[in-house]
């Protein structure tokens, strides 16, 4: 009984009962309780020893969950309504500019939405291009500006864009070779005369470099145009063509 008593303390659990083994003597002894109240004084006994650690635990059950407030679910429910709103809202301009651009390209919205589109630079005006000698320096060529505004000599060498460029046109005339280098999407300048073209269209041309050359037995002449019409506003210092002040 004591074995149980003690493992009883260790668990540290109240006793609701206890077997209770009573043995015989062989001597007379005064009347002893019966076994039943022998049982409760024993798990009375038992109880009172550890009765404090049985009171200390928890036993209650583990505390709910709070559920959320309303006003709090409600505000969140309102702002995921509100993105939505705003989502569905971006979609139906998206939707509506796509349409229009397709079956409606002069609306005004689409006049107002282009304006802020086009931020491309200015293009320079001719005038702000540096213009470069058309021969080599060690050509003895004889160079001439008509009074309409046309360089043009006769002379064996490789022939230079009179300024940066990009080819816009080429074509054969009788054996000779006419080139249009695109300065800006306005100021061109035409060569003709050539006995051969080093570029082909759409390539890019620099001042030094050649862009083509004269074997010496035609004229060779350089125009410069602005929106197709010639200008006649550079003239020669020293071989080298400069714009009129």
């Amino acid at each position: 009984m004591n074995e149980e008593l003690d493992y009883a303390e260790m668990l540290e659990i109240p006793v609701n009962t206890v077997n209770v083994v009573k043995k015989k003597s062989i001597f007379k002894r005064k009347k002893q309780p019966r076994q039943d109240d022998l049982k409760e004084q024993v798990v009375e006994s038992v109880n009172e020893r550890v009765g404090a650690y049985v009171i200390s635990e928890d036993v209650s059950d583990p505390p709910k969950p709070e559920k959320p407030k309303l006003k709090s679910v409600l505000k969140n429910d309102k702002a995921g309504i509100v993105l939505m709103s705003e989502a569905i809202l971006v979609g139906v301009i998206a939707l509506a500019i796509f349409v229009t651009n397709i079956f409606l390209p002069n609306t005004v919205i689409n006049t107002f939405l282009s304006s802020f589109s086009q931020t491309a630079a200015e293009e320079p005006v001719y005038s702000e291009f540096k213009l470069a000698p058309v021969v080599s320096e060690l050509s003895d060529a004889e160079m001439v500006v008509s009074d309409a505004g046309v360089l043009s000599f006769t002379a064996e060498g490789s022939v230079y864009p009179i300024c940066n460029g990009n080819v816009s046109k080429v074509y054969d005339n009788e054996g000779l070779y006419t080139v249009e280098i695109a300065h800006t999407s306005t100021f061109t300048s035409v060569v003709t005369g050539l006995s051969n073209v080093y570029s082909a269209v759409g390539t890019a041309v620099r001042s030094n470099i050649p862009v083509g050359y004269s074997d010496g037995q035609a004229e060779v002449r350089v125009s410069l145009y602005d929106n197709g019409t010639l200008l006649n506003c550079f003239t020669l210092s020293d071989e080298v063509p400069v714009w009129k002040s």
